[in-house]
């Protein structure tokens, strides 16, 4: 780890960005050009203080997923991303796995949708990102390991997951989640995660051998959804994949004028982030 040239470098950065570029109000009274350190800190989900001790070459090394969050808090291009992984004492982005560095553009589009609930995510169902109304519409998505990245896998496999929806459109969820996987497991060729994670599901779940065995393919580009919230109820909402760069996807989820999902995401944005993993409403600071 390069203390010295860590600190200069994360310092650099943040004066290149502007409020603005991240959906952020600009506000008044910037002495300093760029963001703030505070508001860096708030887009990785990181500590301030930790932050400060790195800008000034002081901090323990960060690990790999904090690295990671703080390149795409920055907005790093992916030679930028991969020089602040060396200066961290990383040997780059794990080989392993989908690529996590999102495309500036879907950051740039999705920092623009505060209103709606909206989410990045790769060909393979992993989050990358999402905002602060899908945060409170569906919980945190991100930061988990392995196969369990992908929301497929954790759809077949995890019951809480597959609780935020209501049973009767199990069925059809899981249907368009294998439909989905197929085609991008044929577009990937013989990419391992892709592979491991089908042969995984094929182990774990006998309802994806089932459907997996049926060969049907189609990419998911719009439907609609019902998300069970702990506050706010059944919230019914359509979603669709506005944009696509590099193997990522845009998703939005949108209400349908007039309906009682618009009130309901009015709740959910001014309850904020709920935990999922409890019956109890403990909200988060």
């Amino acid at each position: 780890m390069d203390r010295g040239e860590l600190g200069d470098f994360l310092r650099s950065r943040r004066a290149l960005l502007q409020p603005s570029d991240v959906g952020m109000p600009v506000g008044s009274r910037r002495r300093t050009p760029g963001l703030r350190r505070f508001e860096v800190a708030q887009l990785a989900g990181m500590s301030p203080d930790y932050l400060a001790r790195l800008e000034q070459g002081r901090g323990a090394a960060p690990s790999v997923a904090l690295v990671a969050a703080l390149a795409r808090a920055l907005r790093l291009s992916r030679d930028e991303r991969d020089h602040l992984f060396l200066l961290s004492g990383h040997h780059g982005p794990p080989a392993a796995g989908p690529d996590e560095h999102v495309s500036r553009v879907l950051l740039r589009l999705l920092d623009d949708l505060a209103t709606l609930p909206a989410l990045i995510a790769s060909d393979l169902n992993v989050v990358l990102a999402q905002n602060a109304l899908a945060d409170a519409l569906l919980g945190e998505q991100t930061g988990l390991s392995g196969y369990a990245r992908s929301c497929t896998y954790r759809w077949f496999t995890d019951p809480t997951f597959r609780a935020r929806q209501p049973v009767e459109d199990h069925e059809g969820e899981s249907r368009a989640q294998v439909e989905d996987l197929r085609a991008t497991v044929a577009a990937r060729g013989g990419d391992r995660f892709a592979t491991g994670l089908v042969r995984a599901l094929r182990a774990a779940s006998p309802e994806f051998r089932r459907l997996w065995a049926r060969h049907d393919v189609a990419v998911r580009r719009s439907d609609s959804k019902r998300i069970i919230h702990p506050a706010a109820g059944l919230v019914e909402l359509d979603f669709d994949v506005l944009a696509t760069a590099e193997g990522q996807r845009l998703v939005v989820y949108s209400p349908a004028p007039g309906s009682e999902a618009v009130g309901k995401l009015e709740l959910i944005a001014a309850l904020g982030r709920e935990r999922f993993d409890s019956a109890e409403l403990r909200q988060t600071p």
